[in-house]
């Protein structure tokens, strides 16, 4: 037969006291003496007494935890910023729910019923690729409940971001395909409804034309930048009418699917077709030849964006005012980009 599990009342009349000062000597009140509290947690501990942390919440409209919507845990940049939001979020006391979007809008609007239920204290979301306005976002600030960008942001929200200059990465991405002899350069875009890839496609025109080199809008090819994508879009490339000689992804799973598909076609990477990425993926560096990318800073990103959510809370969200904070890329210099 299950045990019901111990409460104040059995801690009460263990110790012959009322309930009230076990709840109060739980509570750490300073209505009771401090033999009281050590007497109650000893007994608490004695016969395995364990406070409901929910019920305790509720009371106080806080729940210490932090919810975070990410499209996947499964990509490294989101794993990393989420070890950092952890590592800011433990340092000051808060739990931390972890939601996936999957890349799906209505998914991600579910996450924000259920975050709102569950009385989160705050959130941090890196929007899905089918997001394209903010209104299901507003449920936040309706609950009070102030919102951090990390990545993936939108315009038409006030509130704090944490980004890496996606322009100059691309732009300095592009340039290094210029510098080893590429001219008919492709550009692997996301979807033009989230900044990132508005930002890197600027930064890759801007290259281009810093370098005199004709934009050619047929060599952006637009796609949600899955490995199958890239690996279609290459043979698009292939058959284009220029020798294309160089790709910039603005992910690393699309530039390797278009590497795979540069090599079966018996072509050379990077004599042949030199490709970038972006995002610096730990399979980035063990495929062959290594992929040159942009390493993002996720754990950074975590860390100061939980921080700058945290210091919302400490300070009431109508007392903060939105900022954007934006970190300088990386670009890292492997073989397929190596002439």
């Amino acid at each position: 037969m299950k045990k019901n599990k111990p409460t104040i009342h059995e801690i009460a009349k263990l110790l012959k006291i009322d309930s009230s000062t076990v709840s109060r000597a739980l509570n750490d009140s300073n209505l009771v003496t401090q033999k009281t509290k050590d007497k109650v947690l000893k007994k608490a501990k004695e016969i395995g007494y364990q406070r409901n942390l929910l019920a305790s919440n509720l009371r106080k409209s806080k729940s210490n935890t932090i919810g975070v919507i990410v499209p996947r845990i499964s990509r490294h940049f989101f794993s990393s910023t989420i070890a950092g939001i952890e590592e800011a979020a433990y340092a000051h006391g808060y739990n931390v729910v972890i939601a996936q979007s999957m890349e799906k809008l209505e998914r991600e609007k579910r996450i924000v019923g259920n975050l709102i239920s569950n009385r989160v204290d705050g959130v941090l979301i890196s929007v899905s690729m089918e997001t394209v306005d903010s209104e299901h976002l507003k449920k936040f600030d309706e609950s009070n409940i102030p919102l951090v960008f990390f990545d993936r942001s939108l315009s038409d929200i006030d509130s704090s971001k944490v980004l890496i200059d996606d322009y100059k990465a691309s732009l300095e991405a592009t340039e290094h395909l210029i510098n080893i002899g590429c001219r008919n350069i492709a550009h692997l875009s996301g979807p033009k409804n989230l900044n990132i890839y508005k930002n890197r496609l600027k930064g890759y025109k801007a290259a281009l034309k810093l370098n005199d080199i004709p934009f050619d809008r047929d060599l952006v090819f637009t796609s949600t930048l899955n490995q199958e994508d890239g690996y279609e879009l290459a043979g698009k490339i292939l058959n284009y009418k220029k020798k294309v000689d160089g790709i910039v992804s603005a992910n690393d799973l699309a530039a390797i699917g278009a590497m795979k598909k540069i090599k079966e076609a018996g072509k050379s990477v990077p004599k042949d077709v030199a490709v970038v990425g972006f995002s610096n993926e730990p399979m980035s560096a063990v495929i062959e030849p290594a992929l040159s990318t942009v390493d993002q800073s996720g754990y950074d990103i975590g860390k100061i964006a939980c921080n700058l959510l945290i210091d919302s809370l400490k300070e009431g969200k109508s007392n903060v005012t939105a900022k954007t904070v934006t970190l300088s890329p990386t670009l890292i210099k492997r073989q397929s980009t190596s002439r």
